[in-house]
């Protein structure tokens, strides 16, 4: 079998020359615009990172990987990384071709030569890599929702990378990081990945692992994709500078990592350590529930707590690296020390907090305890995070047409801006579609269109501290669910179903929208001939049945003052 560990690191970036021919060959080739994903994995293909990988799978790897986690020539690799393309997309290319690889700007960043082309088999992959097709779980919903149909394979030549302006001198690459190690003749070096700010006791833990294993320490912070509802990766870099000088002098590297994250678990974690190994790593730490995907519609969780640390361990020889598997850090408050929930004699008092603990509480304006975080950290999050009453947020009112959102979203337009403690904008589902999707017609599709570029203006309203009230019909859970991740990145989001029958909106039917569809001169009108999805975690609720806009309006308000947001 051969080890993983000897295979030398990659790199797919061009010389010179072969970049300006690439170039010249570029203008007659055709075009893929790479989503972030899809950007994430070139990147670390281009610099060596997920050597011995260099290129976008064939067929051949990707079905091996599935069935027995190696590439054709029996290499350990356990996630397939291939790219993804549309049906149509499918159509207009060929086996043979070559292809540019572009930015969502259009920059190019690289050519594929495609070698082979099929069909995806999306059960599988779910079942095989996450172990369930369960929507629940991030990387099932993405593989389902969010890519394409088929996959291409094929060598990769290189022009640039992807670009990013900021942290620069944090994002080296393997050889780079390699060779920081030999300047400062480091022998053992510890590798650490996360996707959260370190608080007190992920330090703790990091000094523990350091003096046992006699190493330095490799600092890999993920700056690609993580899972909804994180921090985003300025915040969580700006937090890991702060605490560099609470380690010992010359003691660890702090390099991004822009991976974009599966959350597949074991797999996840294999992959995990062979890029510790790429970057030089002698030993890397596996915690308790190793990028875990939380828990299933039915609330048990999708792998068992020590899969992960259980996984790495047994391939650890072939990997190269030492894994160092860690039970969850919890504090003593009487004896004021922190210690592995594995090493807590019976009856002693403990305390935890989880990273989505301490995200929530930031969320709600509660205070972090001392004892969990560093005073560097807490100010800086409470500087991306103020209290509720001083953040924006978005009121995204959905329901039927005619339920009475317009009304309601005129009426707290006008409360908010009796108060004047905030900016507020009126984001009414006609009023866009006058203004900004006039050319938009009524299919699923473009109504989709519609709600999405209503969530990008609340979004960038909430960015900026204001209030968005937003009043479209928004029939698909998906896609408001699509709004709710982006918004909650910036401040709060109230989802407000207004509940109002059916019955009731075809009563109203002032625009007359209903008796149309009912005698066939609209197709796929919501409630009529196209469905409506009720939500299934909305903030609120409202029925407008027998309460006037005003009574629904103050229901929310309420809501609004009970969460601290006024």
């Amino acid at each position: 079998m051969m080890n993983k560990s000897n295979a030398p690191l990659i790199s797919l970036i061009a010389d010179d020359d072969r970049k300006k021919l690439l170039k010249e060959l570029s203008f007659s080739l055709p075009d893929l615009l790479l989503n972030e994903r899809q950007m994430c994995d070139l990147e670390l293909l281009s610099t060596g990172v997920f050597s011995p990988l260099d290129r976008f799978m064939n067929r051949s790897d990707y079905e091996s990987v599935l069935d027995r986690m190696r590439l054709q020539n029996d290499v350990l690799w356990p996630i397939p990384i291939g790219l993804d393309i549309t049906a149509i997309q499918a159509q207009s290319l060929e086996v043979g071709q070559s292809v540019t690889l572009r930015d969502p700007e259009g920059f190019l960043l690289a050519v594929m030569h495609i070698e082979e082309m099929w069909p995806m088999e999306k059960d599988k992959e779910a079942q095989q890599i996450y172990g369930t097709t369960d929507l629940a779980h991030p990387g099932v919903a993405y593989l389902f929702q969010k890519t394409g149909d088929f996959y291409i394979g094929g060598p990769l030549e290189v022009l640039s990378p992807p670009l990013h302006f900021d942290f620069k001198a944090l994002r080296m690459t393997p050889h780079e990081v390699r060779a920081i190690y030999q300047k400062l003749k480091w022998q053992r070096v510890v590798g650490f990945q996360t996707r959260h700010p370190i608080h007190r006791p992920q330090f703790e833990m990091t000094l523990r692992v350091m003096r046992q294993a006699r190493a330095n320490l490799l600092l890999m912070p993920i700056v690609g994709m993580t899972r909804a509802g994180d921090f985003n990766h300025y915040i969580r870099v700006r937090c890991l500078k702060q605490i560099g000088h609470h380690y010992p002098p010359d003691s660890h590297v702090l390099n991004l990592l822009p991976l974009a994250m599966r959350m597949a678990g074991p797999r996840e974690a294999l992959l995990h350590a062979i890029i510790a190994h790429n970057f030089g790593c002698t030993h890397f730490i596996v915690g308790h529930d190793h990028a875990g995907a939380g828990k299933k519609t039915d609330g048990q969780f999708f792998y068992p707590p020590d899969a992960a640390c259980r996984a790495t361990q047994d391939y650890s020889e072939e990997l190269g690296v030492h894994i160092v598997p860690l039970q969850e850090m919890v504090y003593l408050p009487f004896e004021d020390e922190f210690r592995f929930s594995d090493e807590i004699e019976e009856g002693s008092q403990t305390i935890a907090m989880s990273g989505t603990d301490i995200r929530q509480r930031i969320s709600r304006g509660k205070r972090i305890p001392s004892w969990m975080t560093f005073p560097e950290v807490r100010s800086e999050l409470r500087k991306a995070f103020p209290p509720p009453r001083r953040r924006g947020f978005t009121i995204f009112m959905t329901g039927l047409s005619g339920a009475g959102k317009s009304t309601i979203a005129r009426v707290l337009y006008a409360k908010f801006l009796e108060k004047g403690d905030r900016p507020v904008s009126l984001l009414d589902g006609d009023i866009v579609r006058r203004n900004l999707s006039s050319k938009l017609t009524f299919s699923k599709e473009d109504r989709d269109i519609n709600v999405r570029r209503i969530g990008f203006v609340a979004s960038e309203i909430t960015k900026n501290r204001g209030i968005a009230i937003c009043a479209p019909i928004a029939p698909y859970e998906l896609t408001r669910n699509e709004i709710r991740e982006v918004i909650e990145q910036y401040g709060g989001f109230f989802e407000v179903y207004i509940a109002t029958p059916l019955e009731t909106c075809e009563k109203r039917d002032r625009k007359g929208m209903y008796a149309k569809a009912r005698a066939g001169l609209i197709k796929g009108f919501t409630g009529v001939d196209d469905p409506y999805e009720i939500p299934s975690n909305p903030e609120a609720i409202v029925d407008t049945t027998d309460i006037t806009p005003d009574e629904a309006a103050q229901q929310i308000l309420v809501v609004l003052g009970q969460m601290g947001y006024i």
